[in-house]
């Protein structure tokens, strides 16, 4: 029997779910009635032999896995470990030339490009075949965390880098009652934060969202501490100071003992993402099919989400951990600026399917049941707008909800923004979110525009009609001489494909183009 090793997910080398500029990753397809997520969970638990191994694992050599590479007989290796994913190939979402992609060959790579929120540990494990017998060492060590820095009795004693390097540091004072942890970032912070504290049986964790890169403080605090935080950020500056109360008064030595990641500077995409349990507050309904989740961070955890940036819900849903990534929201819109003082709630605005694999089960829960979250992540970011004059944002349903908070961003903090114009493209009236507080935005502000499309409207509706088109593009995307535009989009993946496309034709360019993905 092999050793199989237990991963972390997602795992560490994996990239986001958000594509940077317009790349939209992949392409969904159409999958055969009795072919979604829950009907493979059925059938992966239904006792058949999906490996054609009778329950063996074994070691595959390269020249093996090269063997199993057509479509009735596929077999993948995913971060050394080989699955045959030949009974999966129908109800892959991506389809089967996708899958193929990675047939009888390491498909870690292209993995990792798209699926970053997708536990295939899980969703396989019926179809495990065994590991790779070469280069097995090699791929399992790539995964792990550095080990903890050693040596460090305090972590004062840290030297300060030179000031060309872009590292972060941070340092650390005290009162009879109270510890301070200050992070220096070097350089400029979003108006809405960019950090997440979790405190929690005496250990720190505090990471920071710089750009592509994290920033990780781990430690356990060298005494009892109370399980709450605050966090004071200096925007202009970069400074971040974590205030946190002694459990008993008196001074300490040091501020505590380095645990693993302590201290490290990496691309976010190489960090795991790591969850904490919150208690769902309430669920307001939105639409007739859409509600606004509110949910309670712990007491010791502060969460502020960058603009743009998601988190994944992970529950067990008939055994098998499902992940599914959702866009915070403010619980009012628009919301005013709080620069970064977030309030301590995350706000989730979910449309549940009645078939689907996640939203039934979120919907199920009740007030004072808990869920998995993990912290921000995403490629987003604030930086190309810093010049833009013309934002253009081309929502479809719920990937309305991105753009809820750059809105939001645009008409506040980016002074350079003269004219922010929501597409949003809904079925009918009652899809449409937020209607009247985006139509109120848009009567009350000279900055801000909403054009409503609808697909299937009804014979009352007087505005415009049809799906996503050029035509429509073209009537409403202005280039203004002189002007700078971006452009945004977020939908279902056939959407951002058709309307990235589009975009492309009509003479944007791939730096002018962000498409977040669901």
């Amino acid at each position: 029997m092999l050793n199989v090793p237990t991963q972390s997910f997602p795992a560490p080398s994996s990239q986001q779910r958000v594509s940077p500029s317009g790349q939209s990753g992949r392409n969904k397809v159409a999958l055969k009635p009795g072919h979604s997520l829950m009907d493979w969970i059925r059938f992966a638990k239904s006792g058949k032999d999906l490996t054609g191994l009778r329950g063996r694992l074994i070691e595959v050599t390269e020249e093996e896995l090269r063997k199993h590479n057509r479509r009735e007989d596929c077999w993948t290796c995913i971060r050394g470990m080989v699955y045959n994913v030949s009974a999966y190939m129908d109800y892959h979402p991506g389809g089967e030339e996708e899958l193929m992609k990675a047939a009888g060959v390491d498909g870690t790579e292209l993995f990792d490009q798209v699926h970053r929120w997708v536990n295939y540990e899980s969703m396989l494990k019926e179809c495990l075949v065994g590991r790779m017998s070469t280069k097995a060492a090699t791929a399992v060590r790539a995964i792990l965390p550095p080990p903890p820095v050693t040596g460090l009795a305090s972590p004062t004693s840290v030297a300060p880098l030179p000031d060309k390097d872009s590292r972060p540091r941070y340092d650390w004072f005290q009162t009879d009652g109270t510890v301070h942890l200050v992070v220096y970032t070097r350089r400029k912070i979003p108006s809405s934060g960019c950090t997440t504290v979790d405190l929690k049986a005496g250990v720190l964790r505090l990471e920071v969202l710089l750009g592509k890169m994290s920033y990780m403080i781990h430690l356990r605090l060298s005494d009892e501490v109370e399980e709450n935080v605050a966090v004071h950020t200096a925007f202009s500056v970069g400074k971040i100071q974590v205030s946190i109360r002694k459990g008993a008064h008196g001074k300490w030595a040091s501020l505590g003992q380095p645990l693993e990641s302590h201290n490290t500077f990496v691309r976010q995409k190489d960090r795991a993402l790591f969850y904490r349990d919150c208690v769902l507050v309430s669920k307001t309904e939105v639409n007739h099919n859409t509600y606004l989740f509110r949910l309670q961070l712990p007491a010791g955890t502060v969460m502020h989400v960058p603009v743009g940036k998601h988190v994944c819900l992970k529950a067990l849903v008939q055994d098998v951990e499902v992940v599914r990534p959702y866009t915070p929201v403010e619980h009012i819109f628009p919301a005013a600026s709080k620069n970064g003082s977030q309030e301590s709630d995350l706000y989730l605005m979910i449309k549940v399917y009645p078939g689907g694999a996640f939203t039934p089960h979120l919907s199920s829960l009740s007030v004072g049941d808990r869920v998995a979250v993990s912290g921000p992540e995403g490629t987003f970011s604030l930086r190309p707008l810093r010049d833009v004059t013309n934002l253009y944002l081309i929502a479809a349903g719920t990937g309305f909800t991105p753009m809820a908070r750059l809105i939001r961003a645009a008409l506040e903090d980016i002074e350079t923004i003269g004219n922010t114009k929501l597409l949003f493209f809904n079925r009918r009236e009652e899809d449409i979110l937020w209607r009247f507080e985006l139509d109120e935005l848009a009567a009350n502000n000279g900055r801000f525009q909403v054009e409503h499309v609808l697909s299937e409207p009804s014979e009352r509706w007087t505005g415009r009609k049809g799906p996503v088109n050029e035509p429509i593009l073209t009537e409403l995307l202005s280039r203004p001489d002189g002007s700078k535009c971006y452009v945004c989009v977020c939908g279902p993946a056939a959407f951002t494909e058709l309307t990235l496309g589009l975009l492309k034709h009509q003479g944007f360019s791939e730096q002018e183009l962000h498409a977040f993905q669901g």
